[in-house]
């Protein structure tokens, strides 16, 4: 595809909308408050009134409603004051940004048309921004809208102010199991919700999300993500110590691919790495997948181990569904303790 016809396919996506310990890390959170804040100064105090407010400040039609046939607001770069970057990709930056008419707050993510011609992803990136901006869930990062100009495409993105899940897992080593409960039983809301909609998200992983003010999964990312109603699908896609048995061996993949990379990221946040990763090389790491040579550390829980186990099993039919996933033993030991203080990392 050329860069024009890049161009010509931004133009035609609707940009939908709906409902929604360094001094340079406390200023993020206190923008993320301030986002906060500047609801409440608007008669609401609620987080849906929050989300409601991002929906009125960014609706596409004069009515407010989602309709394609209206005219679109025009956003443009001129709009924002843009900060510090807050993370860097293969295909450009992510920015703290802050629109000057209203003050409000959202991380600007800069793609390079010229790269992603180069590197033959503008479906995937035409197909991420697609999906994204149709979903609506506490836990999955808003797509609030796009523009571009020239030479870029930029993301108007929902700011989390507490940033990359990775780097909190990468200071900690791993998360307490309490913690690790917490964050699964949020991710397998989300993937609840996605799987609802169709949509097969096939990258889960730490470096695909984010946590919000309040401590809470934003999953984002969906680059890999597709829509897919019949449910079966053979593209190879995702991160390597993720795929699941039935992409390794070139099988048809369905929805179930998300549960099984469920049950890596368990792993993970409880051990600090991935449980089929092996230091030989890929080739290793695929036997393992597809043997699913699965060993668990003594310290991790019976409870634990079960669920974990449950999700990683070879044939898709056979792992639990997200609604045992949230009702399972491990996930409710830990609930009634995740509001205590001192859960959440700082």
């Amino acid at each position: 595809m050329s860069e024009s016809k890049l161009v010509d396919s931004l133009n035609r996506l609707s940009v939908n909308n709906g409902s929604t310990v360094a001094s340079g890390r406390q200023q993020l959170l206190r923008l993320a408050v301030s986002n906060q804040m500047h609801a409440n100064n608007n008669s609401s105090t609620s987080a849906d009134a929050l989300r409601e407010r991002q929906e009125r400040h960014y609706s596409l039609s004069s009515d407010g409603n989602n309709n394609s046939s209206k005219p679109l607001r025009n956003f443009h770069l001129g709009m924002f004051e843009i900060g510090k970057p807050l993370g860097k990709g293969k295909f450009g930056r992510v920015y703290l940004a802050k629109e000057k008419k209203t003050g409000y707050v959202v991380a600007l993510k800069t793609l390079h048309k010229e790269e992603l011609v180069h590197s033959k992803v503008e479906r995937q990136v035409r197909r991420e921004i697609e999906i994204q901006s149709n979903l609506r869930h506490k836990n999955i990062l808003r797509l609030f809208g796009h523009f571009h100009d020239e030479k870029r495409i930029f993301l108007i993105l929902e700011f989390a102010g507490r940033g990359e899940l990775y780097k909190h897992l990468r200071r900690q080593q791993r998360f307490s199991e309490e913690l690790s409960a917490k964050y699964i039983f949020q991710m397998a809301q989300a993937l609840a919700y996605l799987h609802k909609k169709h949509v097969i998200h096939r990258d889960i992983k730490p470096e695909n999300i984010l946590l919000g003010i309040d401590g809470e999964i934003k999953l984002s990312d969906f680059g890999w993500s597709v829509h897919a109603p019949s449910n079966r699908r053979t593209t190879l896609c995702g991160t390597l110590d993720y795929l699941p048995p039935e992409m390794v061996e070139g099988k048809e993949h369905g929805a179930k691919v998300d549960l099984w990379s469920l049950g890596v990221l368990t792993y993970e946040f409880l051990v600090g790495a991935p449980p089929f990763e092996d230091i030989s090389g890929h080739s290793a790491t695929y036997r393992r997948i597809a043997k699913v040579d699965l060993k668990f550390p003594s310290f991790i829980s019976a409870e634990a181990k079960d669920l974990i186990s449950r999700l990683l099993q070879h044939s898709p039919e056979k792992r639990l569904s997200l609604d045992q996933v949230m009702r399972h033993p491990w996930i409710l030991k830990h609930k009634n303790n995740w509001d205590r203080p001192g859960v959440d990392p700082q």
